[in-house]
């Protein structure tokens, strides 16, 4: 089973939902059109030596899940796959008969403590990522080793670079020998300390370098400098610049436009679905039920648009997660969902289904 082939054959669909903002009735003009719904396997390829348990368009706005994993997912309390069994009839593009077997009052427990929590905590931090990425700034080119280079003058580190230029050398007819017991430490030789003829290899190989490099260094002087090269901080400075340009690549750009022009120094969007969720996990805890279309709207959308601080946020966070855990200490929730009911359920669907295809 594949996406392009459940859209040919939807007879296999057993549930379609528009999902996302729209289902939350969180939308924003330029919202995208989620897509969110269950299907069952052929039964053929169901007994065959494969087993697809999601498929979904490229872009992964479009989401199906097969209902073995659909129940999976349920048992232990996904919040995405409540979210969807619970989308309200406005929202379903299509129900078939046997969905109403799944009640989602049969499935919440005390699990939606720690899977909505955890959710919303790892929304928490999403949002704060952003301040680190927003606040920093790396050019298009990435520093040289020759950057992290340093020499000992006077009881001080100075550049490389720098020292090199005071002292109208260039770094290709220096050469460079390993001190042993010192981590990164060399011995930085000049060919005018020796006779015509002799050359070094340079201090790294190129520009593009990501190491210093040896030369081969005759028996004599002493060395005109040692030198230290920051290989640690090369290192985590490649990395961060790496996953910079990778989140400035792939980043949402019109949310990103969105936090810059509000100032916010988090992602506002990451922020929002935080209480959204902490909030429905509340409301399971209350009154059993997942509510998905929120009517707590504008509250959620001053979050989105900004109007508090990161910290304001957490301190609210913090405050409705002890208010979750009163909850559901004072709750009747089962510890977790009965394990038999999901089993049977998924027996008696693929069983009706695939005699009514008989």
């Amino acid at each position: 089973m594949t996406f392009e082939t459940l859209q040919h054959q939807r007879e296999c669909m057993l549930l379609e939902c528009i999902s996302g903002s729209r289902a939350y009735n969180l939308q924003l003009p330029t919202s995208d059109r989620d897509i969110k719904g269950i299907f069952i396997l052929p039964q053929q390829e169901l007994y065959g030596m494969t087993y697809t348990p999601q498929v979904s368009n490229q872009s992964n706005d479009e989401v199906y899940f097969e209902i073995k994993r659909f129940l999976e997912l349920l048992e232990k309390n996904n919040p995405n796959i409540l979210e969807l069994l619970s989308t309200g009839t406005d929202n379903q593009l299509y129900r078939h008969p046997l969905m109403d077997l799944i009640k989602p009052a049969d499935f919440l427990s005390r699990l939606c403590l720690e899977t909505f929590a955890g959710y919303a905590n790892t929304q928490m931090k999403k949002a704060k990522g952003l301040n680190k990425k927003i606040n920093q700034s790396y050019p298009a080119e990435r520093k040289s080793v020759f950057e992290f280079c340093y020499v000992i003058v006077g009881g001080q580190s100075v550049l490389l670079q720098e020292w090199l230029n005071e002292n109208g050398l260039q770094s290709e007819d220096c050469g460079l020998a390993r001190i042993h017991h010192f981590r990164d430490v060399y011995a930085l030789y000049h060919t005018s300390q020796f006779d015509t003829g002799v050359t070094f290899r340079g201090v790294f190989p190129g520009a593009d370098a990501n190491d210093v490099q040896l030369s081969a260094i005759p028996m004599g002087p002493d060395p005109v400098a040692i030198m230290q090269f920051n290989k640690d901080g090369y290192t985590v400075y490649c990395k961060d610049f790496a996953a910079y340009h990778q989140w400035e690549a792939l980043r949402n750009q019109e949310r990103y436009r969105h936090n810059k022009e509000l100032g916010a120094d988090y992602d506002s969007k990451h922020m929002m679905h935080t209480f959204r969720l902490l909030t429905m996990a509340e409301e399971i805890a209350q009154y059993k039920e997942v509510r998905v279309f929120r009517h707590d709207r504008d509250f959620l959308l001053r979050i989105r648009n900004g109007e508090f601080t990161y910290d304001a946020l957490v301190e609210m966070a913090t405050q409705k997660l002890d208010h979750m855990q009163q909850l559901y200490a004072a709750s009747d929730l089962p510890d977790h969902p009965d394990p038999a009911l999901a089993e049977g359920l998924l027996v008696r669907i693929r069983e009706a289904y695939y005699d009514s295809k008989k």
